[in-house]
């Protein structure tokens, strides 16, 4: 598979340059030469392939010739080594929890694919690797696990100060080791713009082996292609084509599951469900994308105001919004309802919802209130347990943590406090190498 950037003005790579260089030398994002097609039979079959089966066969065409066939099946299979179950919430809404993994968010699978296929392309390589990632909340814990103790890696993880829960606090900044966090003084844009200013500096790049694991690195982005897939092979009801609803932020999630349908998996509709940081809904309503600056919520892995991966969407519609509206369409749900839903869920139906599950789930019902003879699944994102400072008020109850937590919530924290200035990013990289 041939990678280009959608800038248009750097050269065509393969998966292996894509994945090290994470974003191109123009400053736009890789995207694949042409969608492949999944074989038929898989997805005839697909309740009786095994999950691993099933990630081999999506990330084939992508990985092409830049590894070994056995070595790509054990990345899968690494990847995929935990359940991905497809859970009855009411009659018509059923929950894909995504949570399952070592860091209770969705964001493993991608952080896990990642990190092994970096850790085999430069495994060789006499040059340290700096990976460069911002996050908004889960993406910091999931890149820190990934990469933990991984021989040649250095992580650094820029986050807004005071705008994620503090279970994601100290799942990024405890870890130690190779891994280090650093504390931006504001949001989840500022980090991301600094992150993006990095690999467009050319001082950056003769000095550092600099990448990236957000998603808009391909090797992050492509893999939760598997969701939708595993999703598909547990729903019962081949002959009723399903609606997903995606709580959205950056947009590579849903991305990834618009992939997977253009490639052939039937799904009849997706939502893009947003909290307050509405840039997507309000651009089909008007056809005009405006990014915004970000406004703080409860849901705050989702609190993007420039979301990088919709420029992706975009592609995959050929720039053409009524074409995108037939498949997609996007609500925004504020935080009172959120904490409604989580409230109603969990007395009418004993479910406890994350607050971005919670958007997904309220998004979904809204969709299938105007579309009363179809069913849908809604993405559970976060294992409540990660904003129980949020939820545990909203139920009157305290949630049990799970082991992993109860490691880390009484670690001292360690990050690096800094101004939202590039030039402070740039010193403090330099002073690292």
């Amino acid at each position: 598979m041939i990678f280009y950037s959608l800038n248009k003005q750097s050269p065509d790579v393969d998966f292996r340059e894509a994945t090290i260089n994470g974003q191109a030398p123009d400053k736009g994002l890789y995207f694949p030469k042409h969608i492949p097609s999944m074989n038929a039979s898989i997805i005839k079959d697909i309740e009786m392939i095994p999950n691993e089966e099933i990630a081999f066969e999506v990330m084939s065409p992508y990985v092409g010739k830049s590894m070994p066939e056995s070595v790509l099946k054990e990345i899968v299979a690494q990847t995929v080594n935990f359940p991905i179950p497809l859970v009855s919430v009411s009659e018509n809404i059923f929950a894909l929890e995504m949570f399952h993994g070592n860091t209770l968010a969705f964001k493993d699978i991608g952080a896990r694919f990642m990190s092994r296929c970096l850790g085999y392309f430069v495994k060789d390589n006499e040059k340290k690797v700096t990976v460069l990632v911002a996050t908004s909340g889960d993406t910091g814990g999931a890149v820190a696990d990934g990469f933990y103790d991984v021989e040649g890696v250095e992580v650094i993880i820029l986050y807004p100060s005071g705008k994620v829960s503090s279970v994601q606090e100290k799942q990024l900044t405890t870890v130690g080791k190779n891994i280090h966090a650093i504390e931006v003084n504001g949001t989840f844009d500022d980090c991301q713009r600094m992150v993006k200013q990095a690999f467009s500096d050319p001082i950056m790049k003769e000095s550092l082996f600099l990448t990236s694991a957000n998603s808009i690195n391909v090797a992050r982005w492509l893999p939760q292609q598997f969701f939708y897939f595993f999703a598909y092979k547990q729903w019962t009801d081949k002959k009723h084509p399903v609606v997903i609803s995606v709580p959205s932020g950056n947009f590579g999630n849903i991305c990834a599951g618009l992939l997977s349908m253009k490639s052939g998996l039937p799904i009849k509709h997706f939502i893009a469900a947003c909290n307050s940081n509405d840039v997507v809904s309000e651009y089909l309503k008007t056809q005009v994308y405006k990014p915004k600056s970000s406004v703080a919520t409860i849901s705050n892995a989702m609190d993007v105001g420039d979301p990088s991966n919709f420029i992706r969407i975009q592609q995959l519609f050929e720039m053409d919004v009524s074409s995108l509206k037939n498949v997609f369409s996007s609500v925004s749900i504020t935080d009172d309802e959120t904490k409604k839903t989580i409230e109603r869920i969990y007395r009418d139906f004993n479910y406890l919802l994350d607050p971005h599950g919670a958007v997904g789930y309220a998004a979904l019902e809204k969709y299938l209130t105007n579309h009363p003879l179809q069913k849908g699944i809604f993405a559970e994102t976060a294992h409540p347990v990660k904003f129980y400072d949020v939820v545990e008020p909203v139920i009157h109850q305290k949630i049990s943590l799970p082991k992993s937590i109860e490691n880390i919530i009484h670690k001292t924290k360690l990050s690096i406090k800094m101004d939202a200035d590039y030039n402070c990013l740039r010193d403090c990289l330099l002073s690292m190498k």
